[in-house]
């Protein structure tokens, strides 16, 4: 279907792309891509297809609550292809204000139409019209009520993550935490040290229309504020720089790798931390960064080869089985950056927070487990271990660094201040590393630096 001017739907697009994310648990940013160039669209309705499908679903949970109130079945007994043109639709009427409320209502019903008939079509003109009509009569619960039910759909948020939080967070943190969770993720540069430094990095920028700044934490990032895609700025393929969120680039900081060392990175791809790892090194030593995943592997190789970096080598290995062999006692440092829930990347991540449940954080925990179990033998004496995640749950963080601790007493955790940048000293709570999107600015980031010791 397309358009009055003949060019394709976007909301149509939006629709089956938040479709693919509903049933398939695909990620947004990926079907994003894909759609934008398949379809050809022009830089106005790329911006437009981009804020539905990242707007819709960090608001699903707040759209539901007030969908259910104009529908007469549950929203899950919905079409889900509808479902998700619904939630499009009301994410337009409720949060965007360039678009006449008529104008975006004819369009559903025109598509559901085209998609379903008459008949749904009806259905979808009878309850947005229903939603316009009692607008303000649905609006958000008054803010004094903090029952998880409310806060559910005032921050929409999962009522189970909503609970996790506000017992590891309290009220207030949590409020403030999933707030910023509804924020855009800012893009955020690390620059290759072993090619330029961020003050070139940034007057490059500059000088070609890129507005961008130096982050607050890390030493190496670079905040762009404005600009095209990631491979059209300036530098891209001179290696001068490489994708990676500012939490996450502290994280080689706290591991600490020296030059001639050799280093484990045992869950490597896309090859970010292993590639400044190996910067840090001055590329020079060996870091073996393994990953399950071949096309993980591919990534890694292909950033290595275009940052310019020798050092490292990319092996598809498996480090939650006996992989140690040959390698007992043989790493000066390693890091297990492990496979997680993903909670503290919503901001660029959305639908993570739809796809996850309490079952998901309980399997992850033992991998992670496993993982760091696994890797604690390939470590000399002396050896350092950095474990981290990308998440914001006990479960996954404390839990397992505990765990590990309690069967491994040939480790000690050291407490992560005596190893960050002296900016970024501030972002440890105990002895632990710990980023948070709505005090930091930046993904809820975790990790802890353990020392063998005997």
């Amino acid at each position: 279907m397309t358009a009055s001017n003949g060019e394709p739907s976007v909301r149509r697009l939006a629709s089956e792309i938040l479709l693919k994310v509903d049933i398939q648990k695909a990620y947004a940013d990926i079907l994003l891509d894909q759609g934008i160039k398949t379809q050809g669209l022009q830089q106005r309705d790329r911006a437009l297809l981009t804020e539905l499908v990242y707007g819709t679903l960090r608001w699903r949970g707040a759209i539901d609550a007030r969908l259910s109130h104009h529908l007469r079945r549950p929203l899950a007994r919905t079409d889900p292809f509808i479902r998700n043109l619904l939630r499009v639709t009301l994410y337009q009427l409720h949060f965007l204000d360039k678009i006449p409320d008529y104008a975006a209502v004819n369009e559903a019903v025109q598509i559901a139409k085209k998609h379903k008939g008459g008949k749904v079509a009806g259905f979808v003109n009878g309850a947005l019209r229903n939603f316009l009509r009692g607008k303000n009569v649905t609006a958000a619960p008054h803010p004094s009520d903090d029952s998880i039910a409310t806060l559910t759909a005032n921050y929409s948020h999962p009522e189970w993550l909503v609970e996790r939080w506000l017992e590891y967070f309290g009220l207030e943190a949590a409020k403030a935490l999933m707030r910023a969770n509804n924020e855009r993720s800012p893009l955020v540069l690390r620059v290759n040290t072993l090619k330029s430094d961020r003050r070139a990095l940034l007057d490059l920028l500059e000088r070609n229309g890129v507005t961008a700044i130096a982050t607050q934490w890390s030493p190496e990032g670079v905040w762009v504020q404005s600009g095209s895609a990631v491979d059209g700025l300036p530098g891209f393929h001179q290696g001068l720089f490489q994708v990676q969120g500012e939490a996450s680039q502290l994280v080689a900081h706290l591991l600490g790798p020296q030059p001639g060392e050799r280093v484990l990175d045992a869950c490597a791809a896309p090859g970010g931390k292993s590639t400044h790892i190996a910067e840090l090194m001055k590329d020079a030593g060996e870091v073996t960064a393994i990953d399950l995943s071949v096309r993980g592997i591919e990534k890694i190789r292909d950033n290595a080869t275009r940052l310019g970096l020798t050092s490292i080598r990319a092996l598809r290995s498996d480090a939650s089985r006996e992989f140690a062999g040959s390698y007992v006692g043989y790493f000066d440092r390693a890091l297990v950056d492990a496979p997680c829930s993903g909670l503290g990347t919503l901001r660029s991540h959305p639908e993570i927070k739809w796809h996850r449940n309490l079952t998901d954080i309980e399997r992850l925990s033992r991998l992670q487990t496993k993982i760091v179990d696994r890797v604690a033998p390939c470590l000399k004496p002396g050896g350092v271990i950095v474990y981290s995640t990308c998440t914001l749950t006990r479960d996954e963080n404390e839990q397992v660094v505990e765990s590990f601790l309690t069967t491994h007493r040939e480790f000690e955790l050291e407490n992560a201040a005596g190893y960050l940048p002296e900016q970024a000293k501030l972002m440890v709570q105990g002895s632990y590393f710990l980023a948070l999107p709505h005090r930091h600015n930046t993904d809820g980031f975790f990790a802890a630096r353990m020392r063998k010791v005997a």
